[in-house]
């Protein structure tokens, strides 16, 4: 691995609640890109997540030359970054590894070294105000619990709570019971005794994009959208720049999304499902 050659081959690293995804790119090529189960340092330990990656990741790699990685993960604050770094490094014994929030991923890619708002709506949700450099101010996520507004947890969440309360249009309720074969027994112990319940949440998701036009869901959706909005983005100075989006339900439901922002006069900008392609293209650029 202390080739020459391997000094311009690196392995970037994208990970939320649910999978990550891995892509190793030589120079502006992308040589190998795959994916795997969500990394948190939150949720698991040292040995939890060398052991994933030793078993999932490594062989997959074991005959690149990887000179560097960046990875970048939910959880990945600065207290629990050493975790991670060692846990990678269990694997693949080198200098050159990196450390970041899924926050400094949306950034990197969506607004690279120009100022702008970058923002996440995937299973969870979270935003900063970016300088071009580093993050000039953050509004806490607090989580789907106290916050997450506009993520699949949050969407989830009011799902099954409206679904429970009947306060759906007649018939979706079961709808929804039998589509995912659930009761309301299961469900109580799916968010309040089993692990990752955000991730189970966040999987009732596609449920309100495929009847978003019912007049219930709807209204689950732009006012989780609208509360995204408020509580978060209009704290920063969206009067004077563009509001950009990574994940999957930024993405799915885009047109949702623009809607509600144009209602409060917020200007968006990018749109995209993964940073992936924008961290690629983020760490293949000349320094200056």
């Amino acid at each position: 691995m202390g080739d020459p050659e391997s000094k311009r081959t690196m392995l970037i690293a994208d990970s939320g609640a649910t999978k990550t995804d891995w892509c190793l790119v030589h120079q502006e090529k992308i040589l190998q890109r795959f994916s795997g189960k969500g990394i948190s340092p939150v949720y698991q330990s040292e040995e939890e997540i060398a052991q994933e990656i030793q078993e999932h990741v490594f062989p997959l790699l074991k005959n690149s030359a990887v000179g560097a990685i960046y990875f970048y993960g939910t959880g990945c604050i600065p207290e629990k970054i050493p975790i991670v770094k060692n846990a990678i490094q269990q694997s693949f014994p080198i200098h050159a590894i990196h450390v970041y929030s899924d926050l400094m991923a949306a950034a990197h890619s969506l607004c690279g070294h120009e100022a702008g708002i970058a923002c996440i709506l995937g299973t969870g949700s979270n935003s900063c105000e970016w300088d071009g450099e580093k993050i000039r101010k953050q509004i806490s996520p607090l989580g789907f619990i106290l916050g997450d507004e506009g993520s699949g947890a949050a969407l989830g969440k009011q799902l099954v709570a409206d679904a429970l309360k009947n306060q759906l249009t007649p018939g979706l309720k079961e709808m929804l019971l039998e589509e995912y074969q659930l009761t309301a027994a299961l469900i109580i112990e799916k968010v309040y005794r089993q692990p990752f319940p955000s991730r189970f949440l966040a999987s009732l998701s596609p449920f309100l994009h495929r009847h978003i036009t019912d007049v219930t869901l709807h209204r689950i959706v732009t006012q989780s959208f609208t509360a995204f909005f408020e509580r978060n983005v209009m704290q920063y100075d969206y009067h004077n720049q563009e509001v950009h989006f990574v994940g999957s339900i930024a993405w799915h439901y885009a047109d949702s999304l623009r809607e509600v922002a144009a209602e409060k006069g917020i200007s968006i900008g990018q749109i995209t499902q993964s940073p992936m392609e924008g961290l690629v293209r983020y760490h293949q650029a000349p320094k200056l």
